[in-house]
């Protein structure tokens, strides 16, 4: 009842009145818990559980920003590469502008900012990475491009490194069902003693799965993903 009453108030309120009280700012936010966490065809978790969530803005305009943490183990993994002593943490800082430009047609420009809060020794390359990215997007089906401005992810001599992929999320009907599928590229510049760093690092990855909608915005989701990078350049012990 008190849920209709609401509702009914809502309704007799002038149109000019709920057109002063509406606001261009949206704030929103986001928790997920995953068995693994997956970036780019990779576990950063050491295939072990993640923690991870979100709080983003937003603007009529399409201007966005927004923070995204999860906990990672790489980093202390590969402590005698990484130099990392303690790292945990993921923690991304973004923004950008997005908007479309004929039907069904969208677009999305904007940088990231990676950074791995944590105890490293001195004479290492960090693992902080900034990219800049664009992307388009048609209906359910998006192609981005991310390029390098720094050292990517802690490789030595690798800045202008990029990784492109096409995503798509398509919904099956009104089931609350969607098919997901993903592949990428990653291309790693530079290079190590002479290596060039892509023949080590850069691979292909794809992804499938599916997602199914439950009430009050709550997501269940199965992948299958993999990679075709080398199994020694991307494995511990």
């Amino acid at each position: 009842l008190v849920l209709v009453s609401a509702i009914a108030a809502v309704l007799v309120v002038p149109a000019a009145a709920q057109a002063a009280e509406s606001s261009p700012h949206t704030f929103t936010g986001n928790v997920g818990i995953f068995s693994n966490y997956i970036f780019r065809g990779v576990t950063q978790t050491s295939e072990k559980a993640a923690l991870q969530g979100g709080v983003d803005y937003s603007h009529a305009s399409g201007a966005y920003a927004g923070a995204w943490g999860s906990n990672v183990s790489w980093l202390s993994d590969t402590a005698a590469i990484s130099g990392y002593t303690a790292s945990s943490m993921e923690l991304d800082l973004y923004g950008g502008y997005k908007g479309t430009f004929a039907k069904d047609f969208g677009y999305d420009v904007g940088a990231i900012f990676y950074y791995y809060p944590g105890e490293q020794a001195s004479g290492f390359t960090s693992p902080n990475t900034t990219e800049v990215y664009g992307a388009l997007t048609w209906k359910w089906i998006s192609a981005k491009l991310s390029y390098g401005l720094s050292e990517y992810f802690g490789f030595t001599d690798s800045e202008g490194s990029y990784y492109a992929d096409l995503s798509a999320s398509v919904p099956i009907a009104a089931t609350g069902l969607a098919v997901q599928a993903h592949v990428g590229y990653l291309k790693v510049a530079g290079t190590i003693a002479g290596v060039d760093n892509d023949d080590l690092y850069g691979y292909t990855d794809w992804k499938v799965g599916m997602t199914y909608a439950l009430p009050q915005n709550f997501t269940l989701g199965a992948f299958y993903t993999d990679t075709n990078a080398e199994e020694l350049s991307y494995t511990v012990n």
